[in-house]
């Protein structure tokens, strides 16, 4: 289930910060900005949101390099990373977070089992950083993980 009550926290402190955010998706296919925007007044934060489901859309929309994912693979962090620096550069966000994984049930490949998701914050300085988690469950239990934990570690970059 997703941690709605992290949602207030973050929109207010982007706020009164003055921050704007934006998302960049690939495996959640837009849930996080979803959630993100289910907040009413979000407009004053949250900037854009863009899903990035193929290879070709992470190229077009975010200009994730092509040979970056032909060495690295869609889901690692250097792409993630790429596709949250992508998102800053295609916007006029403060802070872009960025998920690209394997939901399942299939598209496991060696050293990537399903559950492996990939995440980056990028921003203005200590908002940048990237990781990998690994998730069990179904598609749903793991697209659910994935927005929840980067809703928590940006509470926890923003001190909430």
């Amino acid at each position: 289930m997703i941690d709605h009550s992290l949602i207030p926290g973050i929109a207010g402190k982007l706020q009164s910060k003055r921050l704007k955010l934006a998302t960049v998706e690939s495996c959640t296919g837009g849930w996080l900005a979803m959630i993100l925007t289910s907040l009413a007044g979000s407009s004053h934060w949250f900037e854009r949101g863009f899903v990035t489901y193929s290879n070709e859309a992470k190229q077009e929309c975010v200009g994730v390099p092509a040979d970056l994912i032909r060495q690295h693979g869609a889901v690692s962090e250097v792409v993630a990373m790429a596709m949250a620096d992508g998102g800053l550069n295609h916007s006029r966000a403060d802070i872009v977070l960025a998920i690209t994984g394997i939901a399942g049930p299939g598209g496991a490949m060696p050293g990537k089992p399903v559950g492996t998701i990939c995440f980056a914050i990028a921003g203005v300085g200590e908002f940048s950083g990237s990781w990998c988690n690994r998730f069990e469950g179904d598609r749903r239990a793991i697209r659910e993980q994935s927005v929840n934990a980067i809703l928590g570690r940006l509470s926890e970059i923003l001190e909430i």
